[in-house]
């Protein structure tokens, strides 16, 4: 009797602990979303935490790069946790997209970015954007001896004077943009060229800090590293100044950051939820008011004003959801820099 009424007892209060469980924790646990999230963590958790205050919904994060979540929801496949997607460069989405893994993105949400900004089939969407710059040191360099164009960089003249972070998703997108542009034989001379020139740094910031230390002329980078660093202490750039190609080269690229929604996920609602807050008014006010120096992409949305507009930099005509990782990553391992 004394076993039965000790089970009988330890029951009772499991249920009443159950029984106590408020009903809005409950709620918690359906209105959530998990994001695998490949953009830079500071700019991400500032977008969660006013989506989270706005809309009550509750959301985990998961960081990584670009590749490596993309490849990592592919192999996860229709088991994935995760419900949204959101990258630093496009080809990432791209790689998932062609996977047939993502669901459309509702019409009113794609509406708020311009087509140009997000993918074709409605299954991705712009977020953010970037600017491909020659970083350089303004005490070596001066206007008249800058590159005219990327492509200038894989002359011999160029051999040890200027840096880049090859294995890094940023570069990998910029030479995606060349293949894009130019074709194969054209980016396989280029790439060539770079091998014999380049000198290779682990990071975009790291390569701006050689630039900076005089270690190298100049460095092909993201525009923000810049500006990031600028509106610190201005230790790691105060040397450097940036070169925008403009004229459509190659070297004009802008980037898009891109986000996405899984077709397995069990909280499409919240999902589809943040991803309209993301691109809209209060999303894109984060990247005008932030420190992360990345460029607004919703319909009349304005950006940093310390950054050069977006429609001054006269970047080519790219159409994001095409950009071959595979195929960029096959030519830089032919040309050693992989």
């Amino acid at each position: 009797m004394k076993v039965t009424n000790s089970l009988t007892l330890a029951l009772l209060a499991l249920t009443a602990s159950v029984a106590a469980v408020p009903a809005s924790s409950h709620a918690q646990v359906a209105d959530s979303i998990t994001i695998y999230n490949a953009q830079h963590e500071s700019l991400t958790q500032e977008w969660v935490d006013a989506f989270t205050e706005e809309t009550g919904i509750v959301v985990t994060v998961r960081n990584g790069s670009d590749m490596e979540l993309g490849n990592q929801i592919v192999q996860e496949g229709a088991a994935s946790p995760a419900d949204v997607f959101l990258t630093e460069n496009s080809p990432a989405m791209a790689l998932v997209d062609n996977a047939g893994l993502f669901e459309p993105v509702n019409q009113d949400t794609l509406d708020q970015v311009p087509d140009h900004f997000r993918a074709a089939d409605g299954k991705w969407i712009g977020i953010a954007a970037r600017s491909t710059v020659f970083a350089y040191d303004k005490t070596k360099l001066t206007e008249d001896t800058l590159p005219k164009s990327m492509l200038d960089l894989a002359d011999p003249s160029w051999k040890g004077r200027w840096a880049a972070s090859p294995s890094g998703a940023d570069f990998q997108a910029i030479v995606g943009a060349l293949l894009q542009l130019k074709g194969e034989e054209a980016t396989a001379a280029w790439l060539a060229g770079m091998k014999q020139n380049v000198t290779t740094y682990r990071g975009n910031s790291t390569a701006m800090k050689a630039v900076n230390a005089g270690e190298v002329e100049g460095a092909l980078i993201y525009h923000y590293y810049y500006f990031g660093d600028q509106a610190k202490t201005g230790e790691n750039s105060g040397n450097v100044a940036l070169h925008y190609f403009r004229h459509q080269d190659p070297g004009a690229f802008v980037s898009i950051s891109g986000g996405g929604i899984l077709a397995s996920s069990q909280h499409k609602q919240q999902a589809q939820a943040f991803l309209k807050w993301l691109t809209g008014a209060d999303g894109q006010q984060i990247l005008k008011d932030g420190t992360s120096f990345e460029y607004a992409v919703g319909k009349g949305a304005a950006s940093n004003p310390a950054l050069v507009p977006l429609n001054d930099l006269q970047a080519p005509d790219v159409a994001p959801a095409s950009l071959d990782s595979k195929k960029v990553t096959d030519l830089m391992t032919e040309a050693g820099l992989l």
